[in-house]
């Protein structure tokens, strides 16, 4: 496997073991319908699982991220833990809280996530331009 520099600093695959499962969830492409989630594949950092709880027939999860992230994620965002699309349901300073449904639940890694695992957290892109152009206005 070959990975840049880039992904090895914001990503977990440089941790990867041989027989590890990872999820892979195709990108939007151009002319795609757009029937839920806005995300890229894009990997903006490192989140750790701080709660993974059954709640029903599905799972809570909760990831802690950086605090440079935390602003990009809202309630009913999109957002990609481990290349799996989520909806937000929850925020917080620095975490957030998807319901993790029980198709979701059996045929991703999911299963194999504990408390402390780090996560790959990628943000909606729409959060990212937003932002930017705030910052950009602000003279940032």
């Amino acid at each position: 496997m070959q990975a840049s520099g880039a992904t090895l600093e914001v990503t977990t695959v440089g941790r990867w073991q041989v027989g590890e499962r990872v999820n892979l969830e195709r990108s939007l492409r151009i002319g795609d319908e757009m029937g839920g989630h806005i995300v890229f594949g894009h990997v903006d950092a490192v989140g750790t699982i701080a709660a993974l709880e059954p709640v029903g027939e599905s799972h809570r999860l909760e990831v802690q991220v950086p605090a440079n992230l935390a602003p990009l994620i809202a309630v009913k965002g999109s957002i990609a833990v481990d290349g799996i699309s989520l909806t937000v349901n929850e925020v917080g300073p620095t975490t957030f809280v998807c319901n993790i449904i029980p198709h979701s639940w059996q045929h991703t890694n999911l299963p194999f996530r504990r408390v402390g695992d780090p996560v790959n957290v990628e943000v909606d892109m729409l959060a990212r331009y937003v932002a930017r152009q705030l910052a950009f206005r602000a003279g940032a």
